[in-house]
């Protein structure tokens, strides 16, 4: 009973490395180059303490698809822009947040799903199912503060909450991947900068200016 009380944490601390490692090898190196035995010596673990928590390399990516999903909760939560009063406000902020994370080597600030799902989504079918999971999730979190600025601000023709949050996710998605291909995170910038440009003036005409943040 001891033994086993205090063995949990190390076999949770295990899993959990496994799953950063995860998450820092895939973006840098795709999902089909990155082995286990990568993996676990990025994560400083044994082979067999990865399949003790992980029964293959596809079980290991679901996994670190969801936690990735869990770990984006905090994006809704806890920026200062979220205790805005005007949902407008809530929404080009985080779009701002989102402008402010792209900076650095590509591993740094693109999506672990967005990556995984472009090699696996016609070999695997778990892994294509968690990533559209952890997109929609997103989606859905967001849409809550779009659906707010349609109320208040009026709905243009063709727009639906759910619809506006899914091309945010499609322009963020899409600049990650012009920005991986050009070597070049200030690509990815002007994609979100065009896209907070867009999302002002859906609802303010010609009330955004911004070129840049500081």
């Amino acid at each position: 009973m001891n033994a086993s009380r205090s063995s949990l944490p190390e076999r949770q601390t295990a899993r959990t490395r496994l799953i950063d490692a995860a998450h820092h090898l895939v973006r840098r190196k795709g999902y089909a180059a990155t082995s286990v035995d990568e993996i676990c010596s990025a994560a400083g673990v044994t082979k067999g303490a990865f399949f003790h928590h992980f029964a293959s390399k596809e079980a290991l990516g679901v996994a670190a698809a969801e936690q990735w999903t869990a770990r984006a909760a905090p994006l809704f939560e806890l920026p200062a822009y979220t205790k805005l009063k005007d949902p407008l406000d809530r929404l080009l902020g985080h779009i701002d947040m989102r402008l402010e994370m792209i900076g650095g080597p590509a591993e740094g600030f693109t999506c672990f799903a967005g990556t995984m799902v472009q090699e696996a989504f016609a070999t695997s079918d778990a892994i294509r199912s968690a990533c559209d999971a952890s997109f929609n999730t997103y989606c859905e979190a967001l849409a809550v503060d779009v659906q707010q600025v349609l109320d208040l601000y009026g709905t243009p023709p063709g727009i639906t909450a759910l619809g506006l949050a899914r091309h945010v996710q499609s322009v963020l998605q899409g600049a990650f991947v012009l920005a991986k291909a050009a070597g070049d995170p200030e690509i990815a910038r002007e994609s979100v900068l065009h896209l907070r440009r867009y999302v002002a003036m859906l609802f303010k005409p010609g009330a955004d200016k911004k070129e840049s943040l500081a």
